[in-house]
């Protein structure tokens, strides 16, 4: 069974690639795939080797994810009202 770091990398790397392909709807499509195939990633990465290393990889995925991460700040703050 692979590690969860060896397939976030690969998640990173896929990432990458994604990134430099040209895209007509500012990669929002890739970047929903890759929120879909990333949240498995995550759960088992805190499962496997608890939560200083599950915080590590959610920090790498919105650091790739920064702007679907801003956007769903803005609609949570939009949501509670401040």
């Amino acid at each position: 069974m692979a590690d969860p770091w060896v397939l976030i990398g690969l998640w990173v790397l896929l990432s990458f690639v994604m990134a430099v392909l040209p895209s007509k709807d500012n990669h929002w499509r890739r970047a929903y795939v890759l929120i879909i195939v990333g949240l498995p990633l995550l759960v088992w990465l805190f499962w496997r080797h608890g939560v200083f290393f599950g915080s590590i990889g959610l920090i790498v995925g919105c650091l790739i994810l920064r702007w679907p991460v801003y956007y769903f700040w803005l609609w949570v703050k939009r949501r509670l009202g401040t």
